[in-house]
This record gives structure tokens, sequence and C-alpha cells, in this order.
């Protein structure tokens, strides 16, 4: 009688209001002749982490996560023939996209080929389709491997983590506006992925504006991304009785941002990395004209946000959104942090918080990424590196 392999990981037990995981010792997951099976090193957690808990995002799986670094330690049985390059012992991340159809009109789109990934419409994604990162062991498909070269060996795993989902959806944000360097991009809401936005924006030559709601998250964004202005909105004065507040026009958050720019004509892209709706409508306000609208954080599905189409027709702004991004876009962004140019925000946490973790990161209360160690001694194997 064959033993079943377990392993540690973070079962989520109650979704919705104030979600509960529980740490279990659980089987390690089957993998087919096509897949391979990851021994993670290290996870981190995300704010769609907390979304997905909450219930908001629809079925989920009971183990979440979805930013992940490890190695490959067993080969489906059909790999050997599929690839003869890979071996046991790659290094590779999990994101977001476990796989992909490459069916769907997303996948197959000619003239959106660079953005299909992320929106593909099988929705094969961690969390929801395959167990998450928030266990010691992962699945993945060979025809979706996301393998880290060797060239990146000199980026730990604690900082190539947070670029699975945050960084990447960061980067590719910033890369979809198509500026050209020496151009202002602002960024509302300089959390997680907003921090890391403002970081590559800064990396590919663009002059940068942070937004964010408090003196604290003014300073990181100086400190660690360097940005040209920070506007700390809860020191702007309120509107008057009687005047307008936000409008799908302008807004005095926006009023400042224009203040920091040439000419005071505002940001050639806004990114809102919030998951505000009050973001979203502020940013209205600080568009250039044929500024772009950079949509990435994500609201909940009963709040929205107004525009008039004449502040579109007279202004000439664009309105686009952007969804995590490619492998070959992880590959671009770990490039910058390999070279330097950028450095994540980490804090080592342990996986015993993982409750209180999720929490903090859903509600703005942690300073750039946690990041968990998975092989640490506590882990199933006692620490055995992969």
């Amino acid at each position: 009688m064959t033993q079943t392999r377990t392993q540690r990981a973070a079962v989520l037990v109650k979704s919705g209001e104030n979600p509960t995981f529980e740490l279990r010792n659980v089987a390690v997951p089957a993998y087919g002749p096509n897949d391979v099976l990851i021994r993670l090193s290290v996870t981190s957690v995300c704010g769609t982490d907390y979304g997905m808990a909450l219930g908001r995002m629809g079925p989920t799986r009971e183990i979440l996560g979805h930013e992940g670094v490890g190695r490959v330690i067993e080969l489906g049985s059909n790999v050997p023939s599929l690839d003869t390059e890979l071996k046991v012992g790659q290094r590779v991340g999990l994101a977001w996209n476990r796989d992909v159809c490459g069916q769907c009109t997303y996948c197959m789109d000619p003239n959106h080929a660079d953005q299909g990934e992320g929106r593909c419409g099988a929705q094969l994604f961690s969390g929801t389709s395959a167990d998450g990162t928030f266990a010691e062991y992962a699945v993945a498909p060979l025809r979706y491997l996301i393998r880290l070269p060797s060239e990146l060996d000199s980026v730990s795993d604690e900082d190539v983590v947070p670029i699975m989902c945050g960084g990447v959806t960061g980067y590719k944000a910033v890369k979809s506006c198509g500026l050209v360097p020496g151009q202002i991009i602002a960024v509302v809401g300089t959390g997680g992925v907003g921090l890391l936005a403002l970081q590559f924006a800064k990396a590919m030559g663009y002059r940068t504006i942070g937004i964010d709601v408090n003196a604290e998250k003014g300073r990181l964004a100086q400190e660690i991304a360097h940005v040209d202005h920070y506007v700390d909105i809860s020191q702007l004065p309120k509107p008057a009785e009687g005047q307008p507040g936000d409008t799908p026009f302008s807004s005095p958050v926006g009023d400042a941002v224009k203040k920091l720019t040439p000419g005071g004509l505002g940001a050639a892209a806004v990114v809102i990395a919030s998951g505000a709706a009050a973001a979203y409508q502020s940013a209205f306000g600080m568009l250039a004209p044929f500024g772009i609208y950079m949509a990435v954080g994500l609201i909940p599905l009963d709040k929205t946000v107004p525009f008039h189409p004449t502040a579109l027709v007279a202004n000439g702004w664009q309105l686009k959104g952007s969804a995590v991004g490619s492998r070959g876009d992880i590959l671009e962004a770990l490039d910058f942090v390999r070279r330097g140019l950028v450095k994540p925000l980490t804090q080592l946490a342990k996986f015993e918080d993982i409750d209180q973790l999720v929490a903090d990161v859903g509600k703005a209360r942690v300073e750039g990424k946690y990041v968990i160690r998975l092989d640490g001694p506590e882990s199933s194997d006692g620490g055995v590196k992969a």
C-alpha cells in the first residue's frame, strides 16, 4: 500500500467577511502526464487573495495564493519526450494564470497577442482552477511553465516572488501606456502594485507622481520609488460648501497633480492601482490632453464610476485597462530587478499568521509585500531544499 504524501497548506475554511484559514496537513497534489510537480520555496500575499477569500470573485479552491517560486521536483510521464530541455531542479514561478486555453478569442486575437494571456476566457487561474501557492507543493502544466532562466540566479526567491502578480501587473500597466521617456505618469494608490509601478516607471525613464492618502505612503514612494512628487490626499483642503468635488472633468486631487506638471496641463498617463471608486473618479482630473487613463485596481462590482462622453471627446482621453501580464512580461519585469533598477519592498512573514497577513494586505496595512518561506525547519519535509 502506497503511503499518501502530505504537505502543509493554508486552507480557506470560512469565506466572506473576516475570512479564516487553517494550516493543515493535506495530500500533495496529483499531477498528470503533461504536468510537473513543483516544491515551492516562497509565496507572497496579494490583495486579490483577500478579495477571493471574501467571496467577491466567484467560486475558489480551498487553497488560494498566486505568487510563488520553487523548483521542479517531478516530471509527468509525457514531459521528457515533449521537452528534452526541462530537468528536475529547474527554477520556476507560479502566477495568476496557471494555464491558458490557447483557443479563445483572447488567446487568438492577432492584434492583441501581448494581452490575451491575462484575459483567457477559460479562466484557468491559481486558486480557482488549481490549488494556489499557499502550500508547499503545486502542479503546473508543461505548456504554461514559467521558467526562470539562469540569468536570474542572482535574484533571490524573495525578490522574484512579488513580481509574479503584483510586480508584473504594475509593469504591464506602465508599459501599456505607451509613453515616451520624459513624460509624466501618475499612479493613484501607492501600495503593493502601485509602489512597484512607480519603480518601473522611473526605471523606464518617466517622471513620476504618486498619489495616496497619508504621509507614510508618501515616505515609501519617495524612499523606495524615488518619485518626483507625491500628493497626500489627506492634506488637501476640502471643497467649500457649494463648491464641486470630483467630476468627470476635474477634481481637487487632479488640480493638485496638475500644479506639479509643466504648464499645469496634467499627466500624460494615470495608472489607478487603488481599489477605491473615489480614486478612479479623481483620476480624470489629473489627465493632460490626450492622456491615458489606465485601470488596474479592482473595485467592488456594486460600485460605479460616472464619466461624461464629452470629456473624452473634448480632451482626446483614452480609457484603457491592464490585466496582470504574460510570461514574457514577467521575465522583462524581472530583468529590471536583476539590473538593480527595481527592488521589491518585502517583509518576511510566518505561514502561521496567514489570516492576519491576508487581512493586512486587503486593508492596505502592509508596507510592500509579505513573503512567506515554505521550506523552513517547520515544513513538512523539515526544510529540505528541492
